[in-house]
């Protein structure tokens, strides 16, 4: 039996499950699932992306939320070049990540999606993201990261 511990970030998020899985299942699952928002594990050499969210004031994986008619993958892609100024790179579809949420009271699932950078991009801060922080998934977390998504990106390593 494997037993997976609890992972809560200080809001009292929880962390259900990461299903691994293709992108050709990710249209059957979105038609079954809530899935408003995508999440960028960026990757170069042993470190993730975290950027300081200026609303949330906490460290987390580049993402957010879909637009009307958009992609879980188009969604991603957006997102990461808004926040970090990355653009046009290859990612791969991951998971979905299960996640109950508070605030209002809900369950959602995210589309968790992965890149592997060779060179270290120049990141550009804005209005989304104040800072930047490559961290190792194998240390310890910061001060003000999101659990949650710590987690997500461990286990997409």
């Amino acid at each position: 039996m494997v037993v997976v511990a609890v992972v809560r970030d200080a809001d009292g998020n929880v962390l259900v499950d990461i299903c691994f899985a293709a992108e050709s299942d990710l249209g059957l699952l979105e038609r079954q699932l809530p899935m408003p928002a995508s999440l960028v594990v960026v990757r170069f050499e042993d470190s993730m992306l975290m950027i300081f969210d200026s609303w949330r004031r906490q460290w987390e994986l580049p993402g957010g939320k879909r637009e009307p008619g958009e992609t879980a993958r188009q969604a991603a892609m957006r997102e990461l070049e808004e926040e970090t100024g990355i653009e046009a790179v290859d990612m791969d579809f991951v998971a979905v990540a299960e996640c109950d949420l508070r605030q209002p009271n809900r369950r959602e699932y995210m589309a968790l999606y992965r890149t592997d950078l060779q060179v270290a991009p120049q990141l550009m801060i804005n209005d989304e993201a104040l800072a930047f922080l490559w961290w190792n998934p194998q240390s310890s977390m910061t001060a003000h990261m999101n659990a949650l998504d710590a987690e997500m990106a461990r286990r997409t390593i």
